[in-house]
């Protein structure tokens, strides 16, 4: 575990970095429920042909009119050329710059990663990018991260993939040191800050919201002990979503945290269809209603949020749909499953 020297006037001693700590919310993009229904996020277009400076603002705009409370982009570095991943994470936007170009078209609704693999980049980089789009779009930033499970991503980066979790941990804490404390300084296994300035600092404080993707249990309960909650994948399993909350809650409980101050971000992949495909539907594959009573049915297994996500679609994030077609699918879904009230 990493330790820290306090900033001026707290003190000369190091002491052991606390768990990142939750800022107060700010306006519709906080992460709470404001209804019995979790709120209602949507990806950027960031993957596939449909992937550009005209459509991340048009949609941008339109969630934000639509009342959506985020939206949301994710990172993909590299695409193995043995084409394991499929076409949907062949060509993906850098997650900072689309959040940058929708902060600098909206005005209210919350931006956040989901996620970026931390390890990828050191933690004063990280820390100082999050931090600048934390000001320049005016305290709505959200910083989903995670560890990284993909080989060659970790190759290119030079960053070996053993002792992950504890790499991972540490990171996390040395993000904290460099929000919080100025100067900061921080020694650890893995990574050394000496003693500087991080400038500018985020407009939230203490720091934006951190969320920590992962569905092992050491990575459930990470989320619970260290940040601000818990994202889940659009591969998770939702019949396992209330035991995974519960781990992560689990997490905050054993760490004298919170548990009911958490978010449980939940990402999907909407099929919208207009007909009502039977008894062998499976989640979020079906008609406008259904759709929106898959949603209803995470938050009362724990989701505080719901993220569509449309860059995963085979329909529409890859680069063989044309962008045209692409956004036409992506905006339907957009405006029928839009908040109510």
């Amino acid at each position: 575990m990493g330790t820290t020297t306090a900033g001026e006037g707290h003190g000369p001693s190091a002491a052991v970095v606390a768990p990142l700590r939750t800022p107060e919310p700010r306006g519709c993009h906080s992460g709470r429920m404001t209804t019995d229904r979790p709120l209602l996020g949507f990806g950027l277009p960031v993957s596939g042909a449909w992937a550009g400076r005209d459509t991340v603002v048009r949609v941008a705009r339109r969630a934000e009119e639509l009342g959506y409370a985020s939206l949301w982009a994710y990172q993909r570095t590299l695409w193995p050329a043995d084409g394991r991943l499929g076409p949907s994470h062949r060509r993906v936007l850098d997650p900072v710059v689309a959040l940058a170009l929708a902060a600098g078209h909206t005005e209210r609704i919350g931006l956040g990663t989901a996620t970026v693999c931390a390890p990828f980049t050191a933690p004063a980089l990280l820390a100082s990018t999050m931090a600048s789009l934390d000001v320049v779009s005016g305290g709505r930033l959200t910083v989903g991260v995670g560890m990284g499970w993909l080989p060659e991503e970790h190759v290119a980066a030079g960053v070996p993939m053993e002792r992950r979790g504890a790499r991972f941990e540490e990171y996390l804490r040395c993000l904290q040191v460099l929000w919080t404390q100025q100067p900061a300084e921080f020694a650890g296994e893995f990574y050394t800050v000496p003693r500087s300035f991080l400038s500018p600092v985020p407009v939230q404080r203490p720091h934006p919201p951190v969320l920590v993707g992962g569905t092992a249990e050491p990575a459930l309960r990470r989320a619970g002990r260290l940040a601000q909650g818990w994202i889940a994948s659009s591969a998770h399993d939702h019949g396992t979503l209330r035991s995974c909350v519960d781990t992560v809650r689990a997490g905050a409980v054993d760490a004298d945290r919170d548990p009911d101050a958490l978010r449980m971000l939940v990402r999907v992949v909407p099929e919208l269809l207009d007909d009502d495909p039977g008894s062998r539907r499976a989640p979020f594959h079906g008609t406008a209603g259904q759709l929106l009573a898959d949603i209803e049915a995470l938050g009362r297994q724990g989701a505080t949020e719901v993220l569509l996500d449309l860059n995963l679609s085979h329909r529409v994030g890859t680069p063989e749909i044309q962008a045209d077609e692409a956004l036409r699918r992506a905006e339907r879904v957009l405006e029928e499953l839009a908040p109510r009230g």
